[in-house]
């Protein structure tokens, strides 16, 4: 039976604020919001044309998940977004204010640049070489 990552969980604080951002400052789509209680949502955003893994927006629930929003990972780069014209996503989320803590560079796998999200968590945005 084949495998495959369907979501990856990401903490947030609020569920409204999380997708405005998500859809309005990466452009990402809106895949699903589901209410599954007065404080429990089922919420997927995925980059936009993505076929692949989404992302759940998760509202922290308590005390010791609001201290893992923005660092999940301890610091890391925690979330890779691929594409296809480095340069005009770049600059469109610089347009947007996104903050890039590491700036382009040329890497043999492609060019890359890691920025951080409303949160703090660490992305690298990628354009892979095409082979």
């Amino acid at each position: 039976m084949p495998q495959y990552l369907a979501h990856i969980a990401l903490v947030i604080d609020d569920y409204d604020s999380a997708i405005e951002y998500y859809t309005q400052t990466l452009s990402f789509t809106l895949v699903e919001d589901t209410h599954l209680s007065t404080t429990k949502r089922w919420v997927l955003v995925a980059p936009s044309g993505s076929t692949g893994c989404s992302i759940l927006l998760a509202q922290a629930a308590n005390d010791e998940q609001k201290t893992r929003i923005g660092n999940q990972t301890g610091g890391r780069v925690f979330l890779f977004l691929h594409t296809d014209d480095f340069w005009a996503n770049h600059n469109d989320l610089i347009a947007k204010g996104v903050e890039f803590v590491r700036e382009p560079v040329k890497e043999p796998y492609g060019t890359v640049a890691v920025f951080k999200d409303k949160y703090g968590n660490l992305w690298d945005l990628i354009e892979p070489v095409k082979v």
